[in-house]
């Protein structure tokens, strides 16, 4: 079993930065692909960014590319790091792990969740 717990999300004003964590214990992470979604109210969960194992390749959604980098450390912690936010990145982010080295872009292959963090950004 995997627990993650998010943290780092807040307010900012647009043209802001936050930068995320997400701390994985119980069993180790090291060998699966983890990534962040975010969900708005009224929307589906989309994917933001994934990072496969050993940090070999990572993916991000175009509407996040240039803006956002995902990161992992050999502690057992996810990063992503977002600047330039825009109103439009409002959300709840998750972060989150699946049992596989694949980094699939599907929520419904991730076995491990977090509770997520908030993320507000003003315009």
């Amino acid at each position: 079993q995997v627990q993650l717990v998010e943290s780092g999300g807040g307010s900012v004003q647009a043209g802001g930065y936050l930068k995320l964590s997400c701390a994985a214990s119980g069993d180790s992470v090291s060998n699966k692909c983890m990534a962040w979604f975010r969900q708005v109210p009224g929307r589906e969960r989309e994917v933001v960014a994934r990072i496969t194992p050993s940090s070999i390749k990572t993916y991000s959604t175009d509407s996040v590319k240039g803006r956002f980098t995902i990161s992992r450390d050999n502690a057992n912690t996810l990063y992503l790091q977002m600047n330039t936010l825009k109103p439009e990145d409002t959300g709840i982010y998750y972060c989150a792990a699946r049992s596989n080295w694949f980094c699939s872009g599907s929520e419904n292959d991730y076995n491990y969740w977090g509770q997520g963090t908030q993320v507000t950004v003003s315009s």
